[in-house]
């Protein structure tokens, strides 16, 4: 079955991709929740005139995001949490590195952060999704809290 995303899926694809998934995942859940439609002759034909004209817009979003990229990069991120010797006494998830960043005056969100579950101190690293084709890690330290 083929389908037309209308926004991100995470393992499956990006807005706008044209896939091919089994009938069930698609009937049952994609289009049922709105995250993609049919991929019949006609919807795949205004699809590649709406990437058509999209794509001098998508050459900034780009470019931003590059930008983006580079000042992420330059970023010393040092997160502080209660510990026991090495160990600390919870976790560290994306959604702290998100509350990092954006105190350091870079506000991203946290689904686009993938960092899992750091129970240690120590030095980790992040993997930010700008864009489909901007990526950036993130190196981060954290720190027991004194």
């Amino acid at each position: 079955m083929e389908l037309i995303l209308k926004q991100d899926v995470q393992n499956l694809g990006f807005k706008d991709d044209v896939v091919s998934v089994k009938p069930g995942y698609g009937r049952n859940f994609l289009i049922p929740q709105g995250f993609a439609s049919l991929a019949t002759p006609s919807a795949k034909k205004v699809l590649a005139e709406n990437l058509k004209q999209r794509a001098h817009k998508e050459a900034k979003v780009v470019a931003d995001a590059k930008a983006l990229a580079e000042t992420l990069k330059a970023l010393e991120i040092k997160l502080t949490a209660k510990a026991g010797g090495e160990k600390l006494f919870g976790s560290i998830t994306n959604i702290d590195i998100a509350e990092a960043l954006e105190k350091s005056g870079n506000a991203i969100d946290r689904k686009f952060i993938t960092s899992g579950i750091v129970k240690r101190t120590g030095k980790y690293s992040a993997s930010i999704r700008l864009h489909r084709d901007v990526i950036v890690d993130l190196p981060y330290e954290i720190i027991a809290e004194k």
